[in-house]
């Protein structure tokens, strides 16, 4: 359930609950890794699946993979905005980040169907187990008034309900 601050009469304000955040992660398949490099964040677009509440991903040696060997805090993000409706949402996980060690990993490779889009090798398959999650949405005022909103493939829809 979302929690909704009107701005004024065009547009809200809503807090996400962490079902509907949830639910977004396990919808979508771009996001982005949010990493620490010595006292600097390093933030890394990936391509991602979902499964059992973690988020999965594959990746090569690296700043990824250097985070997820020694067990680092990681930021997950993920969004999807409407430049010309000014509206859209997004929402945050945060979580130990680990290496899927074999035979598990390939055991879920074979389940997951995770192939990096970026060229190159991506050996490695990384699971981040979200341990907060938080969301916000702007715009979409018109859901107070029996209307609802979704994005599919990045396009916005409003559904009349009956």
């Amino acid at each position: 359930m979302a929690i909704s601050l009107r701005q004024d009469e065009h547009s809200a304000f809503d807090i996400l609950g962490e079902g509907e955040c949830l639910w977004l992660l396990a919808h979508t398949f771009i996001g982005r890794v949010g990493v620490g490099v010595g006292a600097l964040p390093a933030i890394f677009p990936v391509n991602y699946t979902m499964r059992e509440g973690a988020i999965y991903f594959r990746t090569d040696d690296g700043t990824k993979l250097t985070a997820a060997v020694r067990g680092a805090a990681v930021a997950f993000q993920i969004d999807s905005f409407d430049k010309y409706y000014h509206q859209g949402w997004s929402v945050l996980a945060v979580g130990m980040a680990e290496e899927v060690p074999d035979p598990e990993a390939s055991e879920l490779s074979d389940v997951l169907a995770l192939e990096a889009w970026a060229p190159g090798p991506h050996r490695h398959l990384i699971r981040i187990r979200p341990e907060f999650v938080s969301g916000r949405r702007i715009g979409f005022p018109h859901l107070e008034q029996g209307l609802s909103a979704h994005s599919s493939e990045g396009e916005w829809h409003a559904d009349v309900e009956a």
